[in-house]
């Protein structure tokens, strides 16, 4: 069996028609005519040369995907592309090698040919289908599974019932829905580990004022073990007066003593937040349970869900430490 891969027609496929005419094609102007270049590294080093300002990580993922275009695809290979205006699959066959031709495609200069043979409705897919060729990558191969379910429906069959589909759909999507958050989780906490330590303290501040607090931060210099105090007053003479310590050390967990040392500073009205980005031992643990002055210890995956929980109220300083923005998403 031929390989089997998913080419999109461009952002929100706008090219969708140009592909109809008899081609796939993918864009990265810069790299000009890349007829001679076939090898993944050769590739790699003319798209750095030609996007300097390309990120590390971009880097990598655009480099894979114009290889596979350029040198991986054969023909005889079998294509898919979807036209959401028709909410249609066109299924074909490559019948050329790569080219190099700025205006074949619209703004798409590097092609290959293509023999549509079939359309398939995207209703008549299961949810199972739908959502693995909705990826987000300009090309990637599609599994066995949902190639037999596009051979179904070429053949005008279904496997699947409408109450299965929605029932299907309904868990497809909900597990999307959760990969999605916990992808997110893991950028967010990504963005609080490159603050440095007085960015940490003002970020800890900022999430206290969106709980309702007023917040001071210290001055840089010794603090006697106080980063940002925090009140409904903000001068610490309403209850609760929250007295908070910062340690961003990565890697570092923070030990009994430190706890020992925090706790000694507080008194008995005064409640004690301790966080640190490296987390804490069992026994700092221990020394914070067994407090007689209330004390809250924070790690990384707590200040994270913090942010995330509270990120609406967040002031304007606290959204410059953590830019984010909202990802609207269909109610059940």
């Amino acid at each position: 069996m031929s390989s089997v891969w998913m080419v999109r027609a461009g952002e929100r496929g706008y090219l969708a028609r140009d592909f109809a005419r008899g081609f796939i094609a993918v864009g990265y102007q810069e790299l000009g005519d890349m007829t001679t270049v076939t090898d993944q590294e050769a590739i790699r080093t003319k798209y750095i040369a030609s996007y300097p300002d390309a990120r590390p990580g971009e880097i990598g993922n655009q480099v894979a995907i114009f290889y596979k275009f350029r040198s991986v695809l054969s023909v005889g290979d079998t294509v898919l592309t979807y036209d959401p205006d028709s909410r249609e699959y066109l299924v074909g066959k490559v019948n050329s090698d790569y080219y190099y031709k700025p205006g074949e495609v619209t703004d798409y200069p590097h092609v290959r040919k293509v023999q549509w043979d079939g359309k398939v409705s995207r209703d008549a897919l299961s949810a199972i289908s739908r959502n693995s060729l909705g990826g987000m990558l300009t090309l990637f191969s599609v599994n066995a599974e949902v190639w037999t379910d596009i051979q179904t429906a070429l053949c005008g069959n279904t496997t699947v019932t409408p109450e299965e589909n929605k029932e299907e759909e309904k868990e497809e999507f909900q597990q999307i829905k959760e990969d999605i958050k916990g992808k997110a989780r893991d950028l967010i906490t990504d963005k609080i580990l490159r603050l440095d330590h007085r960015e940490m303290e003002y970020l800890v501040a900022a999430i206290l004022r969106a709980m309702g607090y007023k917040t001071r931060v210290t001055p840089v210099g010794p603090d006697r073990g106080v980063d940002v105090l925090a009140s409904p007053d903000g001068l610490g003479l309403q209850e609760p007066c929250i007295k908070a310590e910062v340690k961003h050390r990565q890697g570092t967990q923070i030990g009994p003593q430190d706890i020992r040392s925090f706790l000694g500073g507080l008194r008995e009205r005064n409640r004690g937040l301790y966080v640190s980005t490296g987390g804490f031992t069992k026994e700092a643990k221990y020394e914070a349970e067994r407090a007689t002055v209330p004390c809250t210890l924070i790690a990384l995956e707590d200040l994270a869900s913090l942010v995330i929980d509270n990120y609406e109220n967040f002031d304007l300083e606290g959204r410059a430490l953590i830019p984010l923005v909202k990802v609207y998403w269909p109610a059940e």
